[in-house]
């Protein structure tokens, strides 16, 4: 195959033992991944993916393609590809990859380009830069288009924004908003591979630490509870006042980051948003602090700002850069401001990432089906797809439930009978 770009074609057997043990843990994908190979529901469907490039998604890959789709596959995030899985999924599938990790942007967005110079029916997107991209530059592929699938919470705040200006072309379905993606992925997911990331690029003890948590949607909470199971002082950041009752009422400290800046050791931002810590954050902050993100682009934290207040970047260790301030204080930078959980880790456990990329293959099959009857907006996955994703999950777990019985649904759905 010419048609891929990859560090390293020998790293392809590494990667295809890291693919096999991730699916071990991915019973649900698998079975649909069984099924699709008999069915055949996305024969002749083209589709261009940009996911992180990981062992999970290597095996989302796969299972669109047991179901005749057309696959390319590039990456979401600069920092989040595992050379590895990409060399294998072109070496051992004939899956077309275009993701190197470490690669800049101009490298990033040829990639791109590369995915939607396949023309595609459906698009796979995590964080909206196909859909983006393709309504900027590259209206051409619109002639093509169907629909296409959005995974993460950033995406879909680009993509009902579009919805809102009336300048989505195509229906896209925000997986991301599935009760079995953000309940499990982003809580548990996100919780424990941050942890992981920070970690692993530090190696600094978290207990006794003071831990801010920038955010508490289903991703803050995840990371607020590891990090205090981890024995931190957690303190959570919020502009909801919804979500910072919540905060509250579940333990923890809350306040604006202006004072949180004075007193955190560890700094991390899940929102979403620009310049969640901005110039005068680091202006309040304690020499040797430990700033990281984990939402999807590295805008949270201010690093332009950052670099202006410094005399001296330098790499101290593998993802963490230290900047050095006018005054002497020292700032540390994990991943470039990138998800940490990606970027110095291998972000979310399959088992995880099972259900959200359950998600993703039934999201695709029901937006097939539908073809012509969706609208240009943004639809949620329907109910029918994540309740039947919890079934086959608990089934895989080898959890029973109970089963309501007709005098159970009769009463339910009655008005007659009260007290």
């Amino acid at each position: 195959m010419a048609n891929y770009d990859i560090k390293d074609p020998r790293l392809a057997e590494g990667g295809r033992l890291r693919i096999e043990w991730a699916e071990r843990e991915m019973p649900v994908l698998r079975q649909i991944k069984e099924r699709f190979a008999k069915e055949r529901p996305l024969q002749g469907i083209r589709v261009s993916a940009c996911l992180h490039v990981t062992t999970e998604t290597a095996n989302l890959m796969k299972t669109l393609h047991a179901g005749g789709a057309d696959v390319v596959l590039v990456a979401s995030n600069p920092l989040s590809t595992q050379d590895d899985v990409a060399s294998s999924l072109v070496n051992h599938d004939e899956i077309p990859t275009f993701a190197i990790k470490g690669e800049d942007n101009v490298v990033y967005y040829k990639h791109i380009h590369a995915a939607l110079d396949h023309k595609p029916h459906f698009t796979m997107d995590d964080g909206a830069d196909l859909v983006s991209t393709m309504h900027k530059d590259r209206r051409d592929c619109l002639d093509t288009i169907i629909g296409g699938t959005e995974e993460t919470t950033t995406g879909v705040i680009r993509l009902r924004a579009m919805a809102a200006d009336k300048a989505l072309m195509f229906p896209v379905m925000a997986v991301n908003d599935a009760l079995t993606k953000h309940f499990f992925d982003n809580r548990y997911g996100t919780g424990q591979s941050t942890i992981d990331g920070i970690v692993r690029a530090t190696n600094v003890l978290l207990a006794g630490k003071v831990f801010v948590v920038a955010g508490y949607g289903w991703c803050g909470r995840g990371l607020a509870m590891r990090a205090r199971g981890m024995g931190s002082n957690v303190i959570v950041t919020e502009i909801d006042p919804m979500k910072a009752l919540e905060a509250v009422m579940d333990g923890f400290r809350v306040m604006p980051m202006a004072e949180a800046a004075k007193i955190g050791d560890i700094f991390c931002t899940v929102t979403g948003d620009i310049n969640v810590i901005d110039r005068h954050h680091f202006e309040a902050m304690k020499s040797g602090a430990i700033v990281a993100n984990s939402g999807h682009f590295n805008v949270e934290i201010n690093i332009p700002a950052l670099a202006e207040m410094s005399t001296k970047v330098r790499l101290v260790r593998p993802f963490v850069q230290e900047y050095t301030l006018k005054d002497g204080r020292v700032i540390h930078i994990l991943g470039e401001g990138r998800l940490i959980n990606l970027a110095s880790a291998e972000g979310h456990p399959a088992s995880v990432m099972d259900m959200s990329f359950a998600n993703q293959a039934l999201g695709l099959e029901y937006m097939v089906k539908n073809a012509g009857k969706l609208e240009k907006t943004v639809y949620s996955v329907p109910a029918e797809i994540d309740n039947e994703i919890a079934r086959l999950k608990l089934k895989a777990m080898g959890v029973d439930i109970d089963v309501l019985t007709e005098e159970q649904v009769k009463y339910l759905n009655s008005w007659e009978e009260g007290t």
